[in-house]
């Protein structure tokens, strides 16, 4: 079969996929873009008042306001300390777990796998009962009773930072793991054959094969993190005192349902959708240059 033939045949596969994909997310997106393009609030949906098409005049409303720019940058130094927070620890107990006994990587990765799977809204909750400023467990270890680690701008992004890295390094540990045992042995014996030390196997022989890999558990942490919402809902009361712990997906809820401009929490799901897509052209380029198929 020429490399033609083959292309049609794939694509033929992949059709029913793409199919429920295009319901799934082509149409929601088409129809997150035109409320964006209304001044749509609860007089319009209630039958109140006639639609007004304003093109991107909710899109000026928002690229003029401060209060955007600000919970952009929070939203973007937020998910950075997340994924590097993630990356770090999940590639820590991955490799912790190649060189420990089996019953112990078991227990590894069932207590890992068991912070995975704890609903955000679970997990928030106990975090915020272990952090709590009278009663909770951390503050009588410390010896600080009555500190409050969601009254200060900055201890509550970092306490939610840490229960986002608590739920999510699993996935980055679980496959880092699986990409080091994947790598030959041969592979590894030749450069301490070579006389490579442990730091130069690692850094030359081991990075360079597991990259591919962590360029995915990369993206995906990436998008994971910018989309955060329970943890900064629940654990900062919707998003702090005066909203100095916003994000951008508690930004548009509130601006879409308590506010009820629906047309301006369209437009700030747009400019979300579309940061994501320029990440994920940013990953699919780094991986063509990394010679990788895709």
């Amino acid at each position: 079969m020429t490399a033609k033939g083959q292309g049609r045949t794939a694509f033929a596969y992949l059709t029913p996929a793409l199919l429920v994909l295009g319901g799934l997310l082509a149409y929601p997106i088409y129809q997150l873009v035109l409320i964006s393009l209304y001044d749509y609030g609860q007089e319009q949906v209630s039958g109140g008042a006639p639609l007004t098409f304003l093109g991107l005049g909710n899109y000026q409303k928002l690229l003029g306001e401060q209060q955007f720019w600000t919970v952009l940058g929070q939203t973007v130094a937020f998910a950075a300390v997340c994924v590097v927070g993630t990356l770090i620890v999940g590639a820590f107990l991955a490799i912790l777990a190649t060189r420990v006994r089996t019953w112990v990587r078991m227990t590894l990765f069932l207590a890992a796998l068991g912070a995975w799977s704890t609903p955000a809204v679970a997990g928030s909750t106990i975090w915020l009962f272990l952090f709590d400023a009278n009663f909770g467990f951390v503050n009588e270890v410390l010896g600080i009773q009555g500190f409050s680690w969601t009254f200060d701008k900055w201890t509550a992004f970092g306490l939610v930072a840490a229960q986002v890295i608590w739920c999510s390094f699993p996935f980055v540990m679980v496959t880092l793991y699986a990409g080091i045992k994947a790598i030959p042995g041969e592979v590894l014996e030749a450069a301490a054959l070579d006389g490579a030390s442990a730091f130069r196997t690692a850094w030359s022989v081991t990075l360079p094969l597991l990259r591919p890999i962590i360029l995915v558990v990369t993206i995906q942490s990436i998008i994971w993190d910018f989309k955060v919402f329970t943890q900064i809902y629940v654990m900062t009361n919707g998003g702090g005192i005066a909203g100095r712990n916003l994000v951008l997906n508690v930004y548009a809820y509130q601006q879409a349902f308590a506010a009820s401009e629906y047309g301006l929490g369209a437009a700030i799901g747009v400019v979300m959708t579309v940061l994501l897509l320029v990440i994920t052209l940013f990953y699919l380029r780094a991986l063509r240059r990394s010679g990788e198929v895709l």
